[in-house]
């Protein structure tokens, strides 16, 4: 990878949910700007705040997809990050992470 792109495994989401409320949403529902989450695999050499195995949030109108050995993965620039979920605080963070 190079500079400050990641790659990333989407995580797999079944097609239809359930609400909070037990209603069942099919997957043909066009949602508005949902964000995804997906696991980090790959980081260029630029990026700063995303390590190997983190769970990154993001928004999937913002992706490039590449097939590798024929399954696909997400392309993204740590910019297009919105949140990182891992378990690492540091003291005198600033909230970035979940």
């Amino acid at each position: 990878m190079l500079h400050d792109r990641i790659l990333v495994d989407p995580d797999d989401e079944a097609g239809e949910r359930r609400s909070t409320g037990g209603i069942l949403i099919p997957a043909t529902v066009q949602m508005g700007r949902r964000l995804a989450w997906a696991k980090v695999l790959a980081t260029g050499s630029s990026v700063r705040t995303v390590k190997l195995g983190d769970r990154v949030l993001f928004d999937p109108a913002e992706r490039a997809e590449v097939e590798l050995r024929g399954k696909t993965y997400l392309l993204l620039r740590e910019r297009d990050v919105h949140a990182v979920a891992a378990e690492r605080l540091q003291d005198g963070s600033t909230g970035l992470y979940l």
